[in-house]
């Protein structure tokens, strides 16, 4: 099912086509029908799944077809100010053409950033992303107005409460409307899920998803570098090996872009497939690559669903996947039919934590490879070590200026 069958607001489908969705993953489908007619929903689905995706965006389009007003209208509770910060970069790239504004609000940062927070939270931000914590602290300073608000959203709900969330969530559940819309997302649903569901949830819609995992005949392999490694690392790889179809997945437009013009600097058959291109273009290129005139197609997401590619022999990711759904759509490329298949991921230090997350989705570790000594010392690979200083949290604007924002990035 693709994303345009959901009848979704036309500016939101400009934002979801320029971050490369296409097809929905399963709990898309099953999810965004029924919150888009109103209903509550108690969903068991692991991270990876898709499922971000799966409450921003019917809550971005019903959010858009509303009066705009300076209201909290989305509160989004969820255990970690990675995770916050995580679906608050992809709550910006969805509603990137629409006049629907955002803020992630977590503890750990200094005085300026609850100074912004604050700011944005008494302008009313219109979806705010937040751990329980910290919604608390502002709360109690008697600025913050939910007595507007419309959805909430708890992810990862029982990891709060293993946390020891569960009061400052039912705290926060008391300044907010009865009538509302409440979804609760957890990866497994047991008995104090329940209990707390029975509490916030009217009549939900049960819905439970399980991830697939990629065919054992897929060769994993990671390799833990410096970011300045990885064109080296790529071009050893191709220059040391056989290969007559390597598909290499790149998460921006512009990564790709830069990628291919080095590797053709080399001589290289590389062609790249992306957004940009018009619908002619990345047909052309798609038959050079199975005709195999083009042996590598450097590409974006837009191709990892929904595009049926046979005797791919390698898949590189460049970048990090976001997520495990999004790994295992990619290098499912490889080995399909009853062909084998290799899949290497290349894996910097700010992004070791996101690849120990879809290890742990997987169930084992994916084996590391050897770095070339020609290419120097590599960093050691502890995604849990590894933190959130990596990420930048972007600046809020208000609602006003966000409104205006589409004509001024064009």
């Amino acid at each position: 099912m693709t994303f345009k069958e959901f009848g979704l607001d036309a500016r939101l489908m400009q934002g979801i086509e320029s971050v490369g969705y296409e097809a929905a993953t399963p709990i898309q489908e099953l999810v965004i029908p029924p919150i888009i007619q109103g209903k509550d929903i108690l969903a068991s689905a692991q991270t990876g799944t898709g499922k971000t995706a799966a409450f921003l965006l019917p809550i971005i389009h019903r959010i858009i077809s509303i009066h705009h007003d300076d209201s909290i209208k989305a509160l989004v509770l969820v255990p970690t100010r990675e995770l916050a910060i995580q679906i608050e970069q992809q709550m910006e790239g969805f509603s990137y053409f629409t006049p629907v504004s955002s803020i992630a609000v977590y503890g750990g940062g200094d005085g300026p950033s609850f100074t912004r927070e604050k700011e944005a939270l008494t302008q009313g931000a219109d979806v705010v992303i937040c751990t329980p914590g910290r919604m608390i602290a502002h709360l109690n300073l008697q600025y913050v107005n939910l007595k507007y608000l419309q959805y909430l959203v708890l992810d990862e709900a029982d990891r709060m409460l293993d946390i020891g969330f569960h009061d400052d969530i039912m705290k926060i559940i008391s300044y907010l409307p009865k009538k509302r819309q409440s979804l609760l997302f957890s990866a497994t649903i047991p008995n104090k899920i329940r209990e707390m569901a029975k509490k916030i949830l009217h009549q939900p819609v049960e819905i439970n998803i399980a991830i697939s995992k990629p065919p054992e005949k897929i060769k994993q392999n990671a390799y833990i570098v410096f970011e300045t490694q990885k064109i080296p690392l790529l071009k050893f790889i191709l220059k040391e090996r056989n290969f007559n179809s390597i598909l290499v997945f790149c998460s921006t437009k512009h990564s790709v872009k830069s990628l291919t013009r080095e590797l053709k600097r080399n001589h290289l058959a590389v062609e790249e497939i992306h957004s940009d291109l018009e619908q002619e273009d990345r047909e052309k290129v798609l038959s050079g690559f199975k005709s195999r005139s083009i042996n590598i197609l450097i590409a974006t997401d837009i191709l990892s669903r929904g595009i049926d590619i046979e005797d791919i022999d390698m898949i590189v990711n460049y970048d990090v996947p976001n997520d495990g759904e999004d790994y295992i759509h990619r290098i499912g490329r490889t080995a399909r039919a009853e062909s084998n298949g290799e899949a290497i991921t290349f894996v910097t230090e700010k992004e070791q934590r996101k690849f120990g997350m879809i290890e742990n989705l997987l169930g084992h570790p994916v084996p590391k490879a050897q770095v070339p000594e020609q290419l120097g010392e590599t960093p050691a690979y502890d995604p849990k070590k590894t933190s959130s200083h990596y990420n930048k949290k972007k600046r809020f604007n208000p609602p006003k200026s966000n409104r205006g924002r589409t004509a001024e990035r064009k």
